[in-house]
Formats: structure tokens, sequence, C-alpha cells
């Protein structure tokens, strides 16, 4: 397995957000425009634009896009705009608002807004191309008139930022998926394009299966063969039709934005409202019944595969095993005051931290020890599909059923169906279904709480 190189394009979403509800704001404080109650006006009108942008998909813009597409993003933002703008005066009942210097208004906002737009657009394009930032390494498997015109889509229109490293013909006589495969694990290749006219089912599904084991992106260039068993996501690549075979939502900047969000709140909200009088009497009961520190920290495995320190208040005797084995039934390791904030998963109240600095999320798969994703990444099918997102302090297979103790094989299997199909369903009211139902099994108590 290896490592993706961390990002941050996914702060430009809500970068761009936020100054474009900077200018909506400063604009109606500058001009004489006569509000009544101004406080009503900015939240309004940062409300509103913050929702047609998201019917709209106003911050959907992708390296492929064209200009074309930016100029219909803005006519229809815009039009929106001005209706619930001039539909603020007959609302509220503002009969004093001067209807020229809100068009006055809407004219320096959309101007402003569009300007904003297209000199990102351009920066980040020749970004891209110039300094050779924000770039995607690529593969293309295949040689047919297709994939020849996407190849010469990466090489030529350098300002999307695609790095293009090698083509495969599967026609080769001399040609092995291990040795594609090995090219890719080696040169950490981020998307791979492969042409679905030259693959067979046994080699689309090799593709599959080493994709969501190596979290890269698989993309497919379609033809007439019935492969599409899923909701597949279609692009245009300078007319050139791309198939991507997994859409996660949680990869898209918006629904990315919100999920950290609710996560700062809720943790500070944690830490502040309990952790601040609970650990210190938790570590009053901790060293009284066992000497060693509150708190254990574990190298665990989270998003990409990066690993990061998990912590806990300390539930076991300090031993040179707590890395290596879980915790069984009846865990002689296991100390009075332990076995109580286990039952009750108090001692999983650290990982709020984690939460807080960003290494995890209060929903997601659960972070496994190190010496446990390697064993399962070989032995369980699509197991590293789980680190396209972040770890949870609980998840839905927690709340399922499946929790502590892994007796049997079918135990980590049905948890991995449950943590990818979080992966690849989820929103914010899943989420919320399983906090609650996760505080719901706390007071019941579990079988595997041990």
């Amino acid at each position: 397995m290896f490592f993706k190189q961390y990002r941050y394009s996914y702060l430009i979403t809500p970068i761009s957000y936020g100054i474009d509800i900077l200018i909506v704001n400063v604009f109606a404080y500058l001009l004489p425009i006569q509000f009544q109650t101004p406080v009503l006006f900015h939240t309004y009108i940062s409300l509103g634009w913050i929702v047609i942008s998201v019917r709209n998909e106003f911050y959907k813009v992708y390296r492929y896009t064209k200009v074309a597409y930016l100029l219909r993003l803005l006519f229809r933002q815009f039009v929106f705009f001005f209706l619930i703008l001039y539909a603020f005066i007959g609302f509220f009942k503002q009969p004093i608002i001067s209807r020229l210097a809100l068009a006055q208004y809407f004219v320096y906002v959309f101007l402003v807004v569009s300007i904003v737009k297209f000199l990102s657009y351009i920066i980040l394009s020749e970004y891209r191309e110039r300094v050779k930032g924000n770039l995607r390494n690529v593969v293309i498997i295949g040689r047919n008139k297709k994939t020849d015109q996407l190849k010469d889509v990466f090489n030529e229109q350098k300002q999307y930022g695609y790095n293009f490293l090698g083509q495969f013909s599967l026609q080769d006589e001399n040609f092995k998926l291990e040795d594609c495969f090995k090219f890719i694990h080696v040169n950490k290749v981020d998307e791979i394009y492969c042409s679905v006219s030259e693959l067979n089912d046994n080699e689309i599904t090799q593709f599959i299966n080493f994709a969501d084991n190596n979290l890269t992106t698989l993309k497919f260039i379609p033809d007439n063969k019935n492969i599409f068993a899923k909701k597949l996501k279609f692009e245009y690549y300078d007319y050139i039709p791309i198939l991507s075979l997994r859409d996660i939502p949680l990869h898209g900047p918006i629904n990315s934005f919100l999920k950290r969000s609710f996560d700062i709140i809720f943790s500070m909200i944690v830490i502040l409202g309990l952790l601040s009088w609970l650990t210190p009497l938790l570590a009053i009961l901790i060293t009284l019944e066992s000497k060693g520190p509150v708190f254990f920290r574990q190298t665990r495995n989270g998003i990409d595969n990066r690993e990061f320190y998990c912590y806990k208040f300390r539930s076991m005797a300090p031993n040179k095993d707590a890395d290596n084995y879980q915790a069984t039934k009846n865990d002689m390791r296991i100390t009075r005051i332990g076995k109580f904030i286990r039952a009750t998963s108090i001692d999983e109240l650290p990982q709020f931290y984690n939460v807080f600095f960003g290494t995890m999320s209060v929903v997601g798969p659960r972070p496994h020890m190190v010496k446990h994703t390697n064993e399962y990444s070989y032995r369980v099918d699509k197991y590293m599909v789980r680190h396209f997102v972040k770890p949870g302090i609980t998840g839905l297979a927690q709340v399922k059923g499946y929790r502590g103790e892994i007796e049997s094989q079918s135990d980590i299997q049905n948890r991995i169906k449950l943590d990818i199909f979080y992966v690849e369903n989820w929103s914010m009211f899943l989420d919320i279904k399983i906090i609650v139902q996760t505080v719901i099994n706390a007071f019941k108590g579990e079988a595997k709480a041990y």
C-alpha cells in the first residue's frame, strides 16, 4: 500500500464562499440602501447566497471546466440572486429602501463576484501550467483513437494540471498486469484511465480491486460494453467522455466543509462541556488503581492510510501487548475503572481532541491498529476503501453491532461492507442518525463493550 500526497485543494471552495459572502455584505454596508434593520438584511442575503449557491452548484468548478460553463453558472446564480434580493423588500416590508441603490448594489456585486471567479479560475490554471502545482499523476490503459485523444488533452492542456506518466496497451505481447500495477504503485499514480473496449471482465475486476485497495481513483473511457453495475459519474474532458467508478460524497468540497464545521463545533462542545471537568476526576480514579499515564496513545491508520496518534483514557494496566492484541472478554489487563469506562464508551472521549485537530471525525469508519490494517488489507477485499475518508469515534458498523473484538472472518467482512456503504452514501442526516444511535447504545449497553 502507498500513501497519497496530502492536498489542500479542498480549501478552495470554502475560501471562495468566504470571499463572495464578504463581497455581498461589504457592498450592502457601503452603499446608501437605507435598511431599517441592517443586521436582518446581512443575515438574509448571506443565507440566501449560500442556499442558491448549493442549489445551482455554483462552486463546483473542476480543473477541466470551460469558460462557457462559468458564464452559465454566473448567469444562473445572479438570476436567483436578483429574485431573492428584491423579495426582501416585500417579505420584510421595507418601504424606505432605495430601489435604485439596490439595483446599483446588484450590479456591483455581479461585476466583482464575476471578476473574482474568473481571476481565481485563471490563477489556478496558470499555477498548474507554469508552476506545475496542484498536479494529478495519471496513466492510460489501452491504445485506440479515444485514448490517444485523451493523451493529447493531458499533454496539451497543461492548465488542467494532469501529469501524464505513461500509456499501457493490453494488446502488447509483453504487457503484464503485474508490471502495470507496479508502475502505478512506484510512481504514486493518482488516477487511472481505462479504455473499456480493451478490457475483459476479469481485467476490469482486477483494476477495480487494485484501485480500491490502493486508494487510487479509477475512471473509464466508455464504449458499448455492459459493465456498469453502479451509478457512475459522467464527465467531459475537452469533449472526451469519462466515467468515474466511485463518487465519494465527502470528496466534494461543500460536503467536506460541512462535515468539518460540524466536527469542530461538536468536539468543542464536548471538550469544554464534558472533558473539562471529567478528565481531572477520571485522572484521580485511574492513577489510584494502577500506576501509569491517564491517557493511552496508540498509532492507528487514518485518511489516505496516514498514521496518527489515537487517544483514549487508559483502561488497562500498562502492558507490552497493547499495540498487538485487542481487548477480549474477561481480559486480565483491564482495570476495574477501565471495565466501567469501556462499557460506557467513556474511554473514547479523548478522541474528540483528535476530531478538533483534524485527524478524526465524529462519525466515520473506526481506525484500526497499524498491525491490523497491514493484516486486513491483504485478507479482506476492498478493505482500503474505508481510508478514503477520515476515521470516526463512532461509525455505521459500530451501531449495527460490529464493534470491539473481531472473533471471525465474517466480523471484519461485515464491518468493511458497512464502512464502504458509509463512504459511498454519506450524508449529514446519516451522521446524526449514527450519533443518536451511539448514545442510545451507550445507555443500553452492548455485548462487545468490554
